[in-house]
């Protein structure tokens, strides 16, 4: 995926003696650039950019989203608020997921606001404003989990001016009902499907909108929605798992998946995170990792059995795989021991060719089966869809007669939405929608919630670790903003 630029540049005419009759050139401004249907097939192109930044997919969303759980440690100080759950106002990923978040949101806001008024095909154009709907959705979705009411922006910001830019805090459930308006307009207006076109799985059609949507209401626990989104999805039939596990590492558009962040590994657009990642080589130099496996999660794992985590026999230039991760020998300690081993690409001097998983087929049956089972039990369905996952692992199928109460199949599919998913980014946010699953119903237990790690780390159950700190650069530039509390 290309990045878009816009300059707005003033030019300046010097030489001859007639240079005061000559008209200057315009700048570029919504008025003038949003006028044909390329503007606006480069102004959605932009905002599927704000994907790519360093502050959100291209590195800080997976940080946050795995380095505060119990599946990575690290000993590299750039991470170290994470590990310890010491963050701050001040913390670098803190600020920049938030800051980015909203260079998005506008980017997409700019879609909203001037693609309606270009004369194009009419059904393309429906497309563009639904696919920019599902990215706004996307961010607020992400800003809501990690901060909780944040305020909504949905007009593109034109002007610096503090009365532009300052905005009140609105309440997460006025987030959440945002999110939902954009996905549900989403919905209606993307394509049915990416067709023959292998282009068209790069962008966002209705199932993506569904499986975001599963996402979403599985959040904020509302079951029947989550199971019906989820199974929009599965019933489509424009996705199959991968018959090998392994086969889906790096990402790159397979069957399986339903949303990927794009990199084409130049300096335009490269994927900074899996030079985090790797041991040297295949990464370009050593130093201390960022999301290093625990030796927790790896006895948690069947590494005898599991295709997901057992040996597959291949010594790769990092090492012995395993799938998941990657088993290094060195005499050197920054190299050697187990790496996470899902994007593994030459990481190009941090300009990795790999893409991104934000959906993928294995995580929507777990929500059906999640959902499906909080509603009404274990059920026949539920168990298909987490059997599927289980036996693509090489584990043995189970029975309703193995998980015959709520409690024992939320036991597994929560084992296996940690195994399937490990190091995509979203354990954290998984034990904090568990943890509020508990406070909402006591009866619901989750063996490992966000309050089991934050009683871990910092000696108490602390519930103001369960949002990040809003910004001190935005408390700062932003007179109606209150922080949160605790910080």
């Amino acid at each position: 995926m290309k990045r878009l630029i816009i300059f707005c540049i003033p030019f300046f005419f010097l030489a001859s003696c007639n240079v005061l009759d000559k008209q200057p050139l315009p700048s570029i401004t919504p008025e003038n650039f949003f006028t044909t249907a390329d503007d606006a097939e480069a102004a959605l192109t932009a905002g599927y950019d704000a994907l790519q930044q360093t502050s959100l997919y291209g590195q800080d969303l997976n940080v946050v989203g795995e380095m505060p759980s119990d599946n990575v440690t690290s000993n590299n100080g750039d991470v170290n608020a994470l590990e310890r759950l010491i963050w701050t106002p001040q913390t670098g990923q803190v600020s920049g997921i938030f800051q980015a978040s909203y260079i998005g949101i506008n980017r997409a806001n700019a879609v909203l606001r001037y693609v309606p008024t270009i004369s194009m095909d009419a059904t393309r154009r429906d497309q563009i404003l639904g696919e920019a709907r599902f990215l706004r959705a996307l961010h607020y979705f992400n800003l809501v989990r990690m901060y909780g009411g944040v305020p909504l922006r949905l007009d593109p910001s034109e002007s610096g001016e503090p009365g532009a830019v300052a905005l009140v805090r609105s309440t997460p459930e006025q987030v959440y009902a945002q999110i939902g308006t954009d996905l549900q307009q989403a919905e209606q207006l993307t394509a049915a499907s990416f067709g023959s076109q292998a282009a068209n799985r790069t962008r966002i059609v209705k199932t993506a909108v569904n499986a975001l949507q599963a996402r979403v209401y599985l959040t904020q626990r509302q079951w029947a929605e989550a199971a019906t989104a989820a199974n929009k999805v599965i019933s489509s039939g424009q996705y199959q798992l991968s018959p090998s596990f392994n086969a889906l590492f790096p990402p790159d558009n397979n069957a399986e998946s339903i949303v990927e962040v794009q990199f084409s590994g130049n300096a335009d657009g490269g994927f900074v995170l899996p030079d985090l990642l790797l041991p040297s080589p295949p990464a370009t130099y050593s130093f201390p990792k960022f999301n290093i496996p625990t030796a927790e999660l790896i006895q948690y794992a069947d590494t005898l059995n599991d295709l997901r985590w057992k040996f597959t026999g291949e010594i790769t230039q990092a090492g012995r795989n395993h799938a998941s991760f990657v088993m290094a020998r060195s005499g050197n300690a920054n190299d050697n021991g187990p790496f996470v081993y899902k994007w593994r690409s030459n990481p190009n001097a941090f300009n990795s060719p790999d893409n991104y998983y934000v959906l993928r087929l294995a995580d929507v049956l777990l929500m059906f089966a999640e959902a499906s089972n909080e509603q009404s039990g274990p059920n026949p369905d539920a168990l298909t869809r987490l059997n599927a996952v289980r036996t693509r692992a090489g584990l043995p199928a189970l029975t309703l007669a193995t998980l015959a109460t709520k409690q024992a199949f939320r036991d597994e599919v929560d084992r296996q939405r940690r195994l399937e998913l490990a190091f995509e980014g979203e354990r954290w946010f998984d034990l904090l929608r568990y943890t509020r699953h508990t406070q909402a119903d006591p009866s619901a237990i989750h063996r490992v919630t966000a309050l089991t790690i934050i009683q871990r780390v910092r000696g108490s159950q602390d519930v103001n670790y369960l949002l990040f700190p809003i910004p001190q650069s935005e408390i700062n530039n932003n007179a109606l903003i209150q922080q949160n509390p605790g910080y």
